[in-house]
């Protein structure tokens, strides 16, 4: 999946129409609470800046679902853009509509336009397969797309958040542009090399904590790795299914009674690579801290409890594990770890991956929040920005958007 980059590409005097994941979180005053994803883009904004190029810029934000929704609107990252780059970041109040073509029109060397959020147009989010478009759908989507490639002598996606979805930005466009340079920026380039790299050629022992709320979300993950990883730990909620199909009681705790069954096959084709909790720390009432609290033996949750975190003999056992892994993948939380006491079990985790040697790869969603909640962001290889992306490409999924790319 190796794919050219911006710094391979003479931007000089050219237009760069870049592909950013500004889909940062606002407060009702329409504050940014959370830069991070602005500042993952500067890397690849400043390369073209810094080398003679100018720069189109678009993103979504939220799901305004092809409305134009103020509370959904991109300007409060435009400025933002503006403050981090210290340089002025014109801001068009349409995305191919007339403000648009003319600030676009204006652009010299080493300046930044940003467009309006591309989810305003119903076009951005006509899927390419399923379910099946229409002939005008798919001709809307086109023409949407080519009118933003007009804006650009180069494509470049450096949007990894929203590399699993076809979208008219992040697919179309390259589509179009046809013998123009299509390229990723610096962010894609290593979330494609962590995930892709450690999954192809994991310095051993392979370990992947998965955690979160339904063993569903998490299926094709531990599908496509149980072969090739030498330990899978399974904690948060999709735990109870494991355990109700192992027998146990499991209280009120949320379960997919549904995929019972497929627990029972994934432990019998798992064997000793897939380690469950063996113990469980449960209350009586759903992110209330000061509820009734147990620590019991996995699958054995009393009736009116249920099951909030892995137990202290878990969070040991994990944690060991992981501190001896050449590699880590983890993805999702041990528990409900917003809601101290039952934060224990992610922190033990999140502890003992900073504490290894392995290269450890974060895979977005909720394990990102907590690592950085937590504080061990910068002691481990990589959070991924891109949660249902990551997920993907644990997967093993291909993405179109990536693969219409120019090869390396």
């Amino acid at each position: 999946m190796a794919k050219k980059t911006i710094a391979e590409i003479d931007v000089a005097g050219k237009k760069v129409l870049m592909r950013v994941d500004f889909n940062v979180p606002l407060d009702d005053a329409q504050n940014i609470t959370d830069d991070r994803r602005i500042r993952s883009a500067l890397p690849s904004i400043k390369s073209v800046l810094d080398r003679g190029g100018s720069l189109v810029l678009m993103s979504h934000l939220g799901r305004p679902d092809g409305e134009p929704i103020a509370k959904f609107s991109l300007k409060p990252a435009a400025q933002r853009l503006e403050e981090l780059l210290e340089i002025p970041v014109a801001f068009s109040i349409d995305t191919v509509g007339k403000d648009a073509e003319e600030k676009v029109g204006k652009l010299k060397p080493g300046q930044v336009v940003v467009l309006e959020n591309v989810r305003f147009a119903p076009e951005e989010e006509i899927p390419e397969e399923d379910p099946e478009p229409s002939a005008e759908q798919r001709a809307a989507k086109t023409a949407y797309g080519e009118k933003l490639a007009a804006f650009g002598d180069i494509y470049c996606n450096d949007a990894f958040g929203t590399c699993h979805r076809p979208h008219a930005s992040m697919y179309t466009v390259p589509s179009v542009m046809r013998e123009k340079p299509k390229v990723v920026g610096f962010l894609v380039k290593k979330e494609i090399k962590y995930l892709s790299e450690a999954i192809a050629s994991p310095t051993r022992p392979f370990v992947v904590i998965l955690g979160g709320a339904k063993v569903s979300d998490k299926i094709d993950v531990i599908e496509n790795l149980l072969d090739n990883c030498d330990k899978i730990l399974i904690g948060g909620a999709m735990a109870y299914t494991f355990s109700l199909a192992k027998g146990g009681k499991v209280g009120q705790s949320l379960v997919e009674e549904d995929k019972v069954d497929l627990a029972k096959e994934l432990m019998k084709r798992g064997g000793d690579k897939l380690v469950l909790p063996v113990d469980t720390h449960c209350g009586d009432e759903f992110k209330n801290p000061d509820c009734n609290k147990l620590v019991v033996n996995a699958g054995e949750i009393p009736d009116d409890y249920e099951g909030f975190d892995i137990g202290p003999r878990t969070a040991e056992m994990f944690a060991e594990i992981a501190k001896g892994a050449g590699t880590i993948i983890w993805n999702g939380p041990m528990g409900v770890f917003e809601v101290p006491p039952f934060d224990a079990g992610t922190k033990a985790v999140a502890q003992a991956i900073a504490d290894s040697d392995a290269v450890s790869i974060i895979g977005g969603g909720d394990s990102a929040a907590a690592i950085q909640q937590l504080g061990f962001a910068d002691q481990v290889s990589h959070v991924s920005t891109g949660g249902g992306a990551s997920l993907e490409m644990l997967e093993g999924k291909n993405f179109q958007a990536v693969d219409v790319l120019d090869e390396a």
